[in-house]
């Protein structure tokens, strides 16, 4: 023990409390800002889930440089340089609050908006959060020189601050965001970084008091007596936190784009992601582990296979939890390692630098190179499968031992898949094939090796035989998210099977054409004459002529086809692919052949809007979808206040609404009572069967209530007020 060990009260609680509640505070207050700054970025590109993982990526950025400024300041300087350093950096950084925007920012249109978004986040929230990612490393380093009789393994103080932002992530979307207002959150974080500040300064104090009588050595780190971190071990790190950060992303993505876009869907990976550190960093860490590490096999064989091999079978509820659940546990075993291999106090902000440089590399892989090397979301089942690789015992398998099946397996497959052509009249028999495979994959829980290429093999043909049976014929990333084009073959009207072609965003097909010439210009799906919509232009029809028409969300360009030669359209939409897919006649035939000079607004549709004359449309259409849901910054009373400043005295807003898991009627419903407005609801299902008309909901707004009148009132339709 040093010299300031041997003087300090090893039993006083107050180091403890000041500490440990400095750090909670500190951690609050970082996840408090992250999801409100989501919050203010998302409206302005769509509310694309890639949003929050781009603003994930600047996060971990900030808190590796964080811990690299603590690790460099804590083995550069003494203690009392460090004190007084941080204390000018403290002081510095007040100048950044209150903390905001900055003036006159307007995302690109024309080109990928990740590097615009960092630039505005550094420029809007760089410094304060720079200075609050310090704390967890810098203060966990000053409490193991404090003499305190826990300072020999500060570790503890990493779980009260992954209390803290659990606290703040799980506050903010259920009592912060729906109480206080924007402005009020901003003015509030900048008090209570405030406050912050002085907390660290009092814990600085109570360190300066017990080193200053004693402190005579220019650095206070001396690891002579303690074994040196291996390149073997900082690797073993640097994977740990990795592989976890990159699974976070991953699965936020995933789940948002082919389970369900809901939003705050993303609040529980990233609950689940703090719970495991609490877990892993408490005092019961060495009875879980072995509980996660027996679990994680188990689960996997029935996540896999439901997930997965047979996905369609199961409702969106009941996948989100086998996700979730196989997300925790994989997670929960990694931290657990990496929490079981931690070094002496002596290392500790090494230990941290690695363990934030490995989260930061994760979300760089997740961000900038997966979008670019993969046209789906194949990160995430590439990543589970690392996951189990990372499992105790790989380097010490026997390579040839635990490999040689899932290889076979392999090769045989590989040939099948090639060579069958006739696969898909044994799509039953190679399901449960695999879902066979997944059961034995069990039988490799001691062996990671085994374990982890096993699963890749079942994983590798469960996604090739899915994207062999959706006959995808164009597929993109974005940073939208995943637009393809498909072929699908139905039967029409007599019975006869019939090509048409389906144009998907994640998992929710955004639009439909039939080939036929016959049939290539009618509108279709959520679009089609029987339905609302065909419905409204068919009720309008002699006063329409020459109606100025705005139409949020583009898809196929369907909509297109209800154009008339007097009328001016023009359509907004977010994502420069879905426009240059839905002009090419080689995929969709809508907007070339019925109004290819409609006028093509590129960018986020709320913001477009605002540039438009006031009262200048005489019909509105929102039909604008991320995946499956609407974004929710389309959905506001203030969103619908802007619409009707845009829309004529009569003016019509035509309202798409379809959803598999999201009441957005009712949303509308308060909006339409608290504006005064009158509105009608079509829950529209076809009478008969006719190719590609389906069920679809669709709602009319209006400030004069006699402009809904005739719909009604019309034979064609149900019509009815839902206020």
């Amino acid at each position: 023990m040093n010299q300031q060990a041997s003087s300090a009260n090893p039993s006083s609680a107050i180091p403890v409390i000041a500490f440990a509640g400095t750090l909670f505070l500190s951690a609050l207050l970082m996840f408090i800002l992250q999801p409100m700054f989501g919050k203010i970025l998302l409206p302005l590109l769509g509310g694309t889930p890639a949003v929050w993982n781009t603003c994930m990526v600047f996060y971990q950025t900030l808190l590796f440089l964080g811990y690299w400024y603590a690790h460099q300041l804590s083995t550069r300087l003494n203690t009392s340089r460090q004190i007084q350093l941080h204390t000018v950096l403290l002081i510095v950084s007040i100048i950044a609050l209150p903390v905001a925007l900055p003036d006159a920012i307007e995302p690109p249109t024309d080109h990928n908006p990740i590097g615009w978004i960092i630039t505005v986040l550094f420029r809007a929230i760089g410094v304060p959060f720079f200075v609050v990612s310090t704390t967890a490393p810098l203060l966990q380093k000053w409490f193991s020189r404090l003499g305190h009789q826990q300072s020999a393994d500060p570790y503890f103080l990493y779980a009260a601050s992954n209390a803290g932002s659990l606290l703040a992530l799980l506050s903010y979307p259920f009592l912060i965001e729906p109480n206080i207002g924007l402005s009020s959150q901003r003015l509030l974080w900048s008090m209570g970084y405030g406050l912050l500040c002085l907390m660290v300064l009092g814990s600085a104090v109570l360190l300066w008091r017990k080193i200053q009588p004693l402190e005579t050595e220019s650095i206070i780190d001396t690891t002579t007596d303690l074994e040196p971190i291996t390149r073997q071990q900082q690797l073993h790190w640097l994977a740990l936190a990795f592989v976890p950060s990159s699974l976070l992303l991953g699965l936020t993505q995933f789940i948002s784009t082919d389970i369900a876009s809901v939003p705050l869907l993303w609040i529980v990976p990233l609950t689940l992601y703090l719970l495991s550190f609490i877990l892993v960093f408490s005092t019961w860490a060495q009875r879980i582990h072995p509980l996660m590490l027996a679990a994680q096999p188990a689960w996997l064989l029935i996540f896999i296979a439901y997930s997965f091999i047979n996905p369609a079978v199961l409702p969106y509820w009941l996948d989100l939890i086998l996700h979730s659940i196989a997300f925790f546990l994989a997670i929960m075993v990694c931290h657990g390692e990496l929490a079981k291999h931690r070094p002496a106090p002596a290392h500790l902000t090494q230990f941290y630098l690695i363990m934030s440089f490995g989260g930061m590399l994760g979300g760089f892989f997740n961000t900038f190179v997966a979008p670019f090397v993969f046209n789906a979301v194949y990160e995430y089942p590439v990543m589970i499968v690392a996951s189990l690789l990372l499992r105790p015992g790989l380097l010490t398998s026997k390579w040839l031992k635990d490999s040689w099946f899932p290889l076979t397996v392999l090769i045989l497959g590989t040939s099948i898949y090639l060579s069958a052509d006739a696969i898909f009249d044994y799509l039953d028999i190679v399901g449960g094939g695999l879902i066979l495979l997944a059961g034995l994959s069990y039988t490799y829980r001691h062996q990671p090796l085994g374990l982890g290429l096993l699963t890749a093999v079942i994983l590798f043909f469960t996604i090739g035989l899915h994207s062999l049976a959706s006959t995808t014929l164009f597929q993109e990333r974005t940073f939208f998210g995943v637009l393809s084009v498909r072929n699908s073959v139905i039967m029409d009207e007599n019975q006869h099977p019939e090509t048409v072609r389906e144009l998907y965003h994640g998992t929710t097909k955004h639009g439909a054409e039939r080939l036929t010439a016959a049939h290539v210009t009618t509108p279709l799906t959520y679009y089609s004459k029987p339905g609302p919509i065909g419905q409204i232009f068919s009720e309008f029809d002699n006063e329409n002529q020459n109606w100025n028409i705005g139409a949020v969300g583009l898809g196929a360009g369907a909509l297109a086809c209800y154009t008339k030669p007097g009328q001016h359209w023009r359509f907004y939409e977010i994502d420069p692919l879905v426009v240059q897919v839905a002009k090419d006649p080689q995929w969709f035939n809508y907007l070339n052949r019925c109004n290819p000079q409609a006028d093509m607004v590129v960018g986020d549709a709320r913001l477009s809007l605002v540039k438009e004359a006031d009262a200048s449309f005489d019909l509105l259409i929102m039909d604008a979808f991320s995946s499956d849901a609407v974004p929710t910054h389309l959905l506001t009373r203030e969103a619908l206040e802007l619409y009707f400043s845009k829309l004529k005295p009569d003016g019509i807003l035509a309202f798409h609404i379809t959803n598999r898991h999201l009441a957005i009627k009712n949303v509308l419903a308060d909006h339409v009572n608290s504006l005064h407005l009158a509105a009608l609801l079509q829950e529209f299902k076809p009478a008969t069967e006719i190719p590609l008309v389906v069920a679809t909901d669709w709602v009319v707004i209006t400030k004069n209530p006699a402009r809904l009148d005739r719909l009604q009132m019309s034979r064609i339709g149900h019509w009815h007020a839902f206020n």
